[in-house]
């Protein structure tokens, strides 16, 4: 993929983000090792820091359950170079940069809920992923289905994968997440702040996480990077963070439905729009037979893949 192309793609990309649509326990005598199907029977949505599940209570060791489990899922998929690689390392350096991040304990106003919440959000991933490699293709959200096809039949690109793996978790996932888990403290103040400051993180990840695509998976992931410039990693950026609003307002608009009805009316908009910008992604990064294929991304990733 040229570099125009790739610009073009992440243009596209902004264009279809306006479609319509605590401090933290670490008690030494607990075990250092907990897998992550084990915190799944007392896992809930809801909140509870008096909860014995670490992940319902926001321990940082369910972030360390949540890291392992995506590792382990990642690892056959980079050995047998499965184009759902690129998003499963993209996801597990963002929430490995996470973990980094909650060492600070004043970086988010309540550290033990958004740890919360990133149990409740991977799970959702989770779930989607292993409905559609156990055949249950019917229990995948319909923006899932869209990037799990393209990359078994290895239509798209690399930063396609990339792209419609943010797109249906950030878009399709985040609100009901958001909105499932709770907008507003005990207190009655927004936890709008805490989502915002997930963004200043955000900037750390992008660029080596693109650079680790290109030189495992596909060179051409990178294909935009202009020396000297941020340029992919800047419209990436931006489109993460207008679909990060739009996912908050999403959430808003479940909250605040009055009926069943009126919120399986919102729910439902928010699939068909997920699904809407997952069919123009993958127009807009689709492999062009016979002019283009995957297989020189094949290729290099089965040379690659392994590379650190």
């Amino acid at each position: 993929m040229t570099p125009t192309a790739t610009v073009r793609i992440l243009a596209m990309a902004l264009v279809i983000a306006l479609l319509p649509t605590a401090s933290v326990a670490d008690p030494a005598d607990e075990p250092a090792y907990v897998a992550w199907p084990d915190l799944l029977p007392g896992l809930t949505t809801a909140y509870d820091p008096s909860s014995s599940n670490l992940c319902t209570a926001g321990h940082v060791r369910c972030v360390d359950a949540v890291i392992r489990e995506m590792d382990s899922r990642l690892k056959p998929l980079t050995r047998s170079c499965d184009h759902d690689a690129v998003f499963a390392l993209v996801y597990l350096r963002t929430t490995e940069e996470y973990r980094r991040t909650i060492e600070d304990p004043n970086f988010f106003v309540d550290t033990a809920f958004v740890n919360h919440q990133d149990a409740v959000f991977a799970k959702l991933y989770f779930d989607a992923f292993d409905a559609w490699h156990k055949g249950k293709r019917d229990k995948v959200p319909p923006a899932w289905r869209v990037l799990f096809s393209a990359a078994e039949n290895r239509e798209v690109s690399g930063t396609g994968n990339l792209l419609l793996g943010m797109s249906a978790h950030v878009n399709r996932d985040l609100p009901l997440a958001l909105a499932e888990i709770g907008l507003v403290r005990p207190d009655g103040s927004s936890r709008k702040d805490d989502h915002n400051q997930v963004n200043q993180f955000l900037v750390r990840v992008v660029q080596p996480v693109i650079d680790e695509v290109a030189r495992r998976y596909d060179p051409a992931a990178d294909d935009a990077q202009i020396d000297g410039t941020t340029l992919d990693e800047t419209g990436t950026l931006q489109l993460l963070f207008a679909w990060r609003e739009e996912a908050w307002r999403n959430a808003e608009r479940i909250a605040l439905a009055d009926t069943p009805a009126q919120k399986a009316r919102v729910i439902r908009s928010i699939e068909d729009a997920a699904l809407a910008k997952a069919e123009l992604l993958k127009a807009q990064t689709a492999y062009r037979a016979p002019l283009s294929s995957s297989a020189t991304r094949d290729a290099w990733c089965a040379e690659h893949s392994t590379d650190a």
